[in-house]
Formats: structure tokens, sequence, C-alpha cells
């Protein structure tokens, strides 16, 4: 549950990539791709082609840099949204090839949006709520332990983890177009 990028930071990504400095794509790569292979991954559920879209997301970027408007949000979230574009599109491409009945595949696209809308949650909650939830999670801490390792009450601990689930449990909810975000 990392914290998304800050917003200058995104800016100067955006105008090193502009410029064509291909240490930019790098660290763009060394931060994001870790992300974009598991969204891919979970649309497509098959390394191979998980790989593939992790290539196309990154060379889509290098050739369109001016494309991402920090106006819209997070790089982080416009990045994963270009891969589950274009995990979507591969994933309707493959049925139409007659790979997977279209109900297999629309069950791996709400999934996949499910995934994407958590993934966008979690990033633009609050930073106490994220601590509260990372340590839940990933610690395997209770609220008790968590109040403990953060400095704050048991109430107020209890308090960041049921907002944090609540704000998390919108994800399950359908966008009236069907879409994540």
């Amino acid at each position: 549950m990392a914290a998304s990028a800050p917003p200058r930071w995104d800016r100067k990504m955006q105008q090193r990539l502009a410029r064509g400095e291909e240490a930019a794509l790098g660290e763009l790569y060394d931060r994001f791709a870790s992300l974009v292979h598991t969204l891919a991954h979970r649309v497509m559920a098959d390394e191979e082609a998980a790989a593939q879209i992790t290539r196309e997301v990154f060379g889509y970027i290098w050739e369109n840099p001016d494309a991402y408007d920090p106006k819209q949000g997070s790089l982080r979230s416009w990045i994963a949204g270009l891969t589950q574009k274009q995990a979507v599109h591969r994933l309707r491409l493959a049925e139409s090839h007659g790979e997977g009945t279209p109900e297999e595949v629309e069950t791996r696209v709400r999934e996949a949006n499910t995934a994407a809308r958590a993934d966008y949650i979690v990033t633009s909650m609050p930073e106490p709520l994220r601590q509260a939830l990372d340590l839940a999670y990933r610690g395997r801490m209770d609220y008790r332990a968590a109040a403990a390792d953060l400095g704050v009450t048991d109430d107020e601990a209890r308090r960041r983890l049921r907002l944090g689930l609540q704000l998390l449990s919108t994800a399950m909810q359908d966008t009236p177009e069907g879409r994540a975000l």
C-alpha cells in the first residue's frame, strides 16, 4: 500500500520524459513496474501476457509523455489506468479469438476493475488511515498492536481501521458504466 507520488515529482518526471531522458524512463519503471505487472496479471492471469502488457505500457509512456495530465490525478493512477485499459483490451481480443467465454471475460474485467478502484482508494486515502490498514493487513496486527505502533489510543486505531475499510468497501460497488474510476 505505497503512497502515491507527489505532484511535483509527477511533473518533473513528465518533463524529463518529454526531453527524451532514458534515465527518467528507468526511474519510472523502477517505481511502477511491479504495479503495472500486478494489475496486468490480475486481469490476464498469465505471466507472459502481463510481461508483454508491462512492456507496452512503458513503451506508450516513452512515446507519449505528454499524454499524462497532472490535473487529472496522480501519475500512479494514470499508469494504473493505462495498464487496466491495455489488459482489458487484450483480454477482450483473446475472447474474440475463442479464448474464454464472454461470461469469463466479463467476470475477470469486473474483478480487475474492483482491484483498480481499491488501489486508487488506498493511494488516495489520508496517510493515517493507510498506515493503520497497512499494519493490519501486511503487519497482521490487531487494532491494539496497531495503536501501539502508531502511538495512538486503541479507540483511534479502531476508528482509522473502520474508516479505511469503509472506504475500501466502496471499491466493490460498480460504477454506472461498469468501469473502474
